[in-house]
């Protein structure tokens, strides 16, 4: 692999180019801007390594699709995205988010470290590979959607209408990142989700709050109902929520006490004092990357503009997500969700799902996990951590575990890469490594 080290070294001036123009282009699922061009672009990007591509209809956004021939049968697909979130708030941005400029080792844009980088590390691995040594040594796939920020509605859509464009020998996910002191993340996995809104109706229109102490108030009854789901030793209270949760292995909590988690650090950049419970080392980690969640995402209700308006308002809305973990059932715990609430009278209370998705855990023997943390090092200079399972979410059941494929994610940002924030950014050095890493993964696996 020297030739090929060496070889991209010599031309990471132009895959950062390759990748400034990718980042440059708006590709917001959510505001539906810019995704028609984002995936022409991806689809030119692709042919620079001669990938055979086409743009996949979905109900929604397209999935770009690609194949390479390599030199045996055995496949390995690619997971990524080309979709970014809104880059709200702007005015907290010391740059244009798609400016994608370079400051002191650096490279600001919306989506650079989710996911456009970890996209084109990929694409530029494979470039290099084949300008060093010709023909790739497996067989490639690539599956790119647009629509991983709104919850991937219509993945499993393409997935069940194209189960040969799925089938591999193995996935390599699009998330991870690199701590502080360089140590590459390696994911096998990440939670499950149910999203729901809830929806609480009252008079026809808002009307005068006098009127508060006769007319019932959708505000306070959707408060009500919010305050039976969880207590304030953070239990959820829905019956049967925690019945199906399979328990981790000890080699499991043993992956989850070796993580690095930077408590000092994590507090200050939020400008907190503590954790929730006052949780530290293993249990709060355990309970960040094993146990399951409710968490209230945002409530509208009445006025809530400048000085006062007495109103009482005519309908009161929450958006709630619950992350689930390996045993629990989106759809299962959906149907305690309503009967919980029916049990308690609020069976008036409508219930909106937005995308669930099932937990996903990949096979700690499986062939690719051994290949990817067995090379990591002669990268990184340093063995990885090994995430048994994230704390976010992703569709890795829908092309995964559903159809028996292993999966492991790695990636190029870094703990002060500002996903979702202002001034997301990777390092440029990390960028490159994750270009010579997966050049690495595609030769070890071919062997």
């Amino acid at each position: 692999m020297k030739k090929v080290y060496e070889y991209i070294d010599r031309n990471k001036d132009m895959y950062i180019k390759w990748l400034i123009r990718l980042c440059k282009q708006p590709s917001i699922a959510a505001q539906n801007i810019g995704m028609v061009e984002t995936a022409k672009i991806v689809e030119e990007q692709l042919s620079y390594i001669n990938a055979e591509s086409e743009q996949v209809s979905t109900s929604g956004n397209p999935v770009v699709y690609a194949e390479i021939q390599g030199n045996t049968k055995k496949t390995l697909s690619f997971y990524n995205h080309y979709d970014v979130q809104p880059e709200d708030p702007i005015e907290l941005w010391d740059s244009d988010p798609f400016a994608a400029e370079i400051r002191n080792g650096r490279i600001y844009a919306r989506g650079v470290a989710d996911n456009k980088g970890a996209l084109l590390a990929r694409i530029c691995a494979i470039h290099a590979y084949q300008k060093v040594y010709g023909k790739l040594p497996i067989n490639v796939k690539f599956i790119i959607e647009g629509e991983e920020e709104i919850g991937s509605p219509h993945l499993e859509e393409f997935a069940d209408n194209h189960p040969d464009k799925v089938k591999a020998d193995a996935n390599i996910w699009e998330n991870g990142m690199i701590t502080n002191d360089g140590r590459l993340h390696v994911t096998l996995g990440v939670k499950g989700m149910l999203y729901v809104e809830l929806r609480v109706k009252g008079a026809s229109m808002d009307v005068h709050s006098m009127n508060g102490a006769v007319l019932e108030n959708p505000a306070w009854r959707l408060v009500w109902a919010l305050n039976s789901l969880k207590n304030d030793k953070e239990e959820v209270l829905i019956e049967g929520f925690y019945d199906n949760i399979v328990q981790p292995t000890d080699e499991e909590l043993k992956l989850v006490d070796e993580l690095q988690l930077n408590e000092k650090d994590m507090l200050e950049q939020y400008e907190l004092d503590d954790f929730l419970l006052n949780l530290s080392g293993l249990p709060l980690k355990e309970k960040l990357y094993m146990q399951p969640t409710c968490t209230i995402c945002g409530i509208e209700s009445g006025y809530t503009g400048e000085g006062a308006k007495t109103v009482l308002p005519a309908e009161a809305k929450v958006k709630v997500d619950f992350r689930l973990v390996d045993g629990q059932d989106p759809q299962y715990i959906l149907e305690q969700l309503r009967k919980h609430l029916d049990d308690r009278g609020y069976d008036d209370i409508e219930i909106v799902t937005m995308s669930p998705v099932f937990a996903s855990k990949t096979d700690l023997d499986a062939d690719i996990v051994k290949t990817v943390i067995d090379n990591v090092e002669e990268i990184y200079d340093m063995p990885p951590y090994v995430m048994r399972s994230t704390a976010g979410t992703g569709p890795m059941y829908v092309l995964s575990q559903k159809f028996g494929i292993p999966s492991v994610g790695f990636g190029v940002g870094n703990e002060a890469s500002m996903v979702h924030a202002p001034n997301e950014n990777i390092r440029l050095k990390d960028y490159v490594n994750g270009i010579k890493f997966a050049a690495k993964v595609i030769d070890e696996f071919g062997k």
